[in-house]
């Protein structure tokens, strides 16, 4: 069990790096080190949370800011990133406060679909220019 843990903070530690420096000239901040690792890893076991994986609609930084944003503001989520790439947010929340249902809304009530929920036409339509990933 702990190295099935210690293996999705790797992970999660890796998606965040790459998310956090994508789009950056320097490889400052790419490099994953000993003392980060060990730092997830010790905010894993801090906290019983449960990790899940949700696709979440973007296409540029604003909406990675608005999306972490969003997940960051919900009661019970301790950790959450977005790789816009792949159009993935991972996330990490404490069961008894939150859900991924929950997250979900309000991610769409924002204009961001999801893989549960499609973000009103209204709400998509006053997203800025940028942030339109529809392809309709």
């Amino acid at each position: 069990m702990r190295k099935y843990l210690l293996l999705v903070v790797v992970a999660v530690a890796v998606a965040f790096t790459a998310c956090t420096s994508s789009g950056k000239k320097s490889n400052e901040g790419n490099d994953l080190t000993q003392q980060n690792i060990e730092a997830l890893a010790e905010h894993a076991h801090d906290h019983d949370d449960t990790h899940a994986l949700l696709a979440v609609g973007g296409s540029c930084g604003m909406c990675t800011d608005r999306i972490i944003s969003t997940v960051n503001e919900i009661e019970g989520v301790t950790q959450a990133s977005y790789d816009l790439e792949q159009q993935e947010l991972h996330i990490h929340y404490l069961e008894d406060k939150t859900s991924v249902d929950a997250i979900s809304k309000a991610l769409a009530e924002v204009g961001h679909d999801t893989e549960l929920y499609k973000a009103d036409d209204e709400v998509y339509d006053a997203l800025p220019g940028c942030c339109k990933y529809r392809g309709e």
